[in-house]
Order: C-alpha cells, then sequence, then structure tokens
C-alpha cells in the first residue's frame, strides 16, 4: 500500500499532463485543421447526437483512441500515417481530451495536444458544426 503522499488526485494530474501539451483554443484549432492537422472527437455517441460534430473531424470513442491512431497499430485509422501527424483531441468540455492528449503523446505522437474547452468552446466561438 502507498503512503497517502504518493497519491495523485484527478486535479493534480491533469495540472501536470497540461504542463505537457501545447493546448489550443478553437480559432487555433479551426486553422490547424485547415494546415491538415487531424481533429479528433471523442465524445460518446449521445453527446455526438445531441450536440453534433465537427465537419471533417475524426470520430473515434475514447476506448479505442490509442489503437486507431498508433501508426503502427494494427487497428489504425487510415488517418494514423506518422507519429508526426498533429493531432488536436476534442472532448466535451477539455478535461478528458488532455489525459487523451497525453496517452497520444506516449504513443510517440509528439505533436498531439488538445483543444482547450473542448467541442463546446468550439461551437460557442461559431466555428461550424454538423447537425
Amino acid at each position: 500500500m502507498s503512503e497517502q503522499g504518493d497519491r495523485v488526485g484527478i486535479d493534480e494530474l491533469l495540472d501536470r499532463v497540461r504542463e505537457g501539451l501545447d493546448r489550443v483554443e478553437p480559432k487555433q484549432a479551426f486553422a490547424e485543421a485547415a494546415e491538415g492537422a487531424l481533429l479528433v472527437d471523442i465524445r460518446y455517441a449521445a453527446l455526438r447526437d445531441q450536440d453534433g460534430l465537427i465537419p471533417g473531424a475524426l470520430v473515434v470513442e475514447r476506448n479505442e483512441l490509442e489503437w486507431r491512431l498508433d501508426p503502427q497499430g494494427s487497428h489504425r485509422a487510415p488517418q494514423a500515417v506518422s507519429h508526426d501527424l498533429r493531432v488536436v483531441v476534442i472532448c466535451n468540455e477539455g478535461y478528458a481530451s488532455s489525459l487523451a492528449a497525453a496517452s497520444l503523446r506516449d504513443l510517440g505522437l509528439h505533436r498531439a495536444t488538445d483543444l482547450i474547452g473542448g467541442f463546446q468552446a468550439w461551437k460557442a466561438a461559431g466555428f461550424p458544426v454538423e447537425v
């Protein structure tokens, strides 16, 4: 059993993870997507059905993310062509996406990051959404 001092709460873990990410605002994510960055929507189906989709974003359920984006993986998405690929992970509000982007970085996708505020920030900023 570890000492209580060894334990990390989710808020501290999130802070640590975010220190290693160059997180982007919706405007930057939109511009990067236009330049070839891959936007990856990890929201679950009910949220996508409720709020819509970002046109052109790759939809990957969170529990499949690493398998679908590992360029060396046997179950990779066609878009997962290189460890140099710029990936912007999008969840609903920008929390789970930070953890997901860190996981992708652990796989060697060194340019992976996430969208500050998630899908809700994208939509609030007036960027395209398909209903």
